[in-house]
């Protein structure tokens, strides 16, 4: 990571996007051959983009419907119950 690079605002990011860039931020922190300077911004910057990964997918969850049958035979939408 360069640390005279700014990057996008994590709010104007895909979640598909942040994901990648959060695998990318990963595999620079294992490999080592970034200085302490870049290590330290790019794990805040990947603390940024788990958080705003973990908001999509629970944005997403919450939208997720089951298709249901009423007793009086009519189908329609219910919010999926992950706990069930």
């Amino acid at each position: 990571m360069n640390t005279k690079t700014p990057y996008p605002s994590v709010a104007d990011l895909s979640f598909e996007n942040a994901l990648a860039e959060l695998e990318t931020i990963v595999r620079d922190l294992e490999s080592g051959k970034t200085s302490l300077e870049d290590s330290i911004i790019s794990y805040e910057r990947g603390i940024l983009l788990k958080a705003h990964c973990d908001k999509k997918l629970k944005d997403a969850q919450m939208k997720i419907e089951k298709i249901v049958m009423t007793s009086d035979g009519n189908i329609t939408t219910q919010p999926l119950d992950l706990e069930q």
